[in-house]
C-alpha cells in the first residue's frame, strides 16, 4: 500500500505516556516511555498523560470490573465527531460472587474533548473556568439487571428494531436478552430509578442454551443475516443458531468438529452468508462454511497460525484480511486470498505478553487496533511508512526498532481485556480492563 499523506505517528512525537523525573531534589525533562525498549522505569519516575496526544480521553467505572462489552448503535447518526459525544455500551460484570453479577446498559454523554492548557487570569476569568470545568464534566448513566454467573463476553445485535445481547456466562450457558426496555430507561433519570425499584429483578433471557456442556467465550451475530449466531465453547465444539419466529432460536446440537481444544473467537464473514472463521488454543485458525454438514464443513485451516494460544481474530469488513492475536504477542495478518499457503503477510510485534483483542477500524480498510496483557493498546496503519526526512531516529535512536506501521501506544490501563472502536463516531475507541473503561480518541486516527 502507498504511504498515507497526512497521518500522524505518535508513537515518538505523541507518546501518550511520558516518563518523568519526580525526584524531590530536581527535576528532569519528561522524557517519551517506550515499553519494553529502552531502560524501565527509575525509582522517583511515574508515567505521566500526555494530554495533546489525545483529542479526547475519558474514563469510567462500573463497580466489579467487566471482562467484556460491546458498542450499542444508536440513532444519534453515523460519522459524528462533534463534541460532546454520547454512547451506549452493554457490559457484563465478573463479580466475586456468582449471585452479584450484572448485565448492564450505559450511556455515556457530555464527552468532550481534552482541556487546553489553563492560563493565568483575573478571578473573574477564573471562576469562568470552574463554571466551565463543571458544565463539562462526563456523566454516566447505568441500567443494570441480575446475572447469575460472571459474564464471559457480551455481543449486541439488532434484530429488525430490537437490539438484542448475547451473552457468555462462566455458568455453561448461552443466553439472549432484549435490551430495548434497558436503553429506555438510561435516558430518563426517573424511570430508571422506577425500573431498578421495580423492573429490575423481573428481567430475564428471552432465550437460553446450556447444549454446550462447559463454559466458553467466542460468540458473534452475523453482520448479513439477522439473528444468525455462533457459540464455541472451551470444550472445543462451535453451535450454530438459526432464528425462529417469535424471538426464539433453533441450536443445532451437532458441533462444527475440527478443533482439538478451546475455541478462543468466531467471526462471521463480512460478505458472505454462509462463511464463518474461528481460532483456538489449539493454535490454528480455520475457515468454514455452514453449507456443509458441521462434520465436514471446515474448508480452509492453518495449523499452526501463532506459537500457542490463538486468543482473538478480527475479519476486515473492507479487504480479504484477518487479524489474529496470541498468546506469543504477535500480531498477524492473514489474505484470505492466500490462506492455504499457511503464511500470513504481515506479522508485528510490539506486545510483550499474550494479546486480548484485536479489531480492525470500521471505516479505515488499513487501520486496526490492538490490546495486551502487557497493559498496551497500540494503534497502527498498514498504510504508513516512515518519512526518511522527519528524522525520528535522530532525535530518538531507540525509535528505529519500532515498526514504522505503529502510530500509537496507550499506557495506563491495568489488564486489558477487551476493545472496540464506535463504528458511528470515527477514531473512538473503547476498552474495559480491570481498572474499568476507557473513551479515548488519539490525534493519530
Amino acid at each position: 500500500m502507498a504511504a498515507r499523506k497526512g497521518r500522524r505517528r505518535t508513537c515518538e512525537t505523541g507518546e501518550p505516556m511520558e516518563a518523568e523525573s519526580r525526584d524531590t531534589s530536581s527535576e528532569g525533562p519528561a522524557q517519551v516511555y517506550l515499553p519494553g525498549r529502552g531502560p524501565p522505569l527509575r525509582e522517583g519516575e511515574e508515567l505521566v498523560m500526555d494530554e495533546e496526544a489525545y483529542v479526547l480521553y475519558h474514563r469510567a467505572q462500573t463497580g466489579a470490573p467487566c471482562l467484556s462489552f460491546d458498542i450499542v448503535r444508536d440513532h444519534l447518526g453515523d460519522n459524528r465527531t462533534e463534541l460532546p459525544l454520547a454512547l451506549y455500551l452493554c457490559a457484563g460484570t465478573q463479580a466475586e460472587s456468582a449471585q452479584s453479577n450484572r448485565l448492564m446498559i450505559l450511556h455515556m454523554h457530555n464527552l468532550h474533548g481534552t482541556k487546553p492548557t489553563p492560563s493565568e487570569g483575573s478571578d473573574e476569568e477564573e471562576e469562568e473556568d470552574e463554571e466551565d470545568e463543571e458544565e463539562r464534566k462526563p456523566k454516566l448513566e447505568l441500567a443494570m439487571v441480575p446475572h447469575y454467573g460472571g459474564i464471559n463476553r457480551v455481543r449486541v445485535s439488532w434484530l429488525g428494531e430490537e437490539p438484542v445481547a448475547g451473552v457468555w456466562s462462566e455458568k455453561g450457558q448461552v443466553e439472549v436478552f432484549a435490551l430495548r426496555r434497558l436503553l429506555q430507561v438510561v435516558e430518563d433519570p426517573q424511570a430508571l430509578a422506577a425500573f431498578l425499584r421495580d423492573e429490575q429483578a423481573q428481567m430475564k433471557p428471552i432465550f437460553s442454551f446450556a447444549g454446550h456442556m462447559g463454559e466458553g467465550f467466542a460468540l458473534d451475530w452475523s453482520p448479513r443475516v439477522p439473528g444468525r449466531l455462533l457459540t464455541g465453547d472451551c470444550q472445543k465444539n462451535i453451535h450454530l443458531w438459526t432464528p425462529t419466529d417469535g424471538s426464539s432460536w433453533r441450536v443445532d446440537q451437532r458441533p462444527f468438529v475440527g478443533h482439538t481444544r478451546s475455541v478462543e473467537d468466531l467471526q462471521w464473514s463480512p460478505t458472505e452468508d454462509t462463511v464463518f472463521a474461528s481460532c483456538s488454543a489449539d493454535a490454528s485458525i480455520r475457515i468454514w462454511d455452514i453449507r456443509a454438514v458441521p462434520s465436514k464443513a471446515c474448508m480452509l485451516t492453518t495449523a499452526t497460525a501463532h506459537d500457542g494460544d490463538v486468543n482473538v481474530i478480527s475479519w476486515s469488513r473492507r479487504e480479504p484480511f484477518l487479524l489474529s492475536g496470541g498468546d506469543d504477542g504477535a500480531l498477524k495478518i492473514w489474505d484470505l486470498r492466500q490462506f492455504k499457503s499457511g503464511s500470513p503477510v504481515a506479522t508485528f510485534k510490539q506486545h510483550m505478553a499474550p494479546v486480548t483483542s484485536v479489531e480492525w477500524h470500521p471505516q479505515d480498510s488499513g487501520v486496526f487496533a490492538a490490546s495486551g496483557a502487557d497493559n498496551q493498546i497500540t494503534q497502527w496503519d498498514l498504510a504508513v511508512e516512515r518519512d526518511p526526512e522527519a528524522g525520528d531516529t535522530e532525535a530518538d535512536p531507540g525509535l528505529a526498532d519500532l515498526p514504522q506501521q505503529l502510530l500509537f501506544v496507550h499506557q495506563g490501563e491495568t489488564e486489558l481485556k477487551e476493545l472496540h472502536w464506535h463504528p458511528q463516531c470515527p477514531g473512538l475507541l473503547v476498552s474495559t480492563a480491570l481498572s474499568g473503561f476507557t473513551v479515548f480518541r488519539t490525534i493519530s486516527v
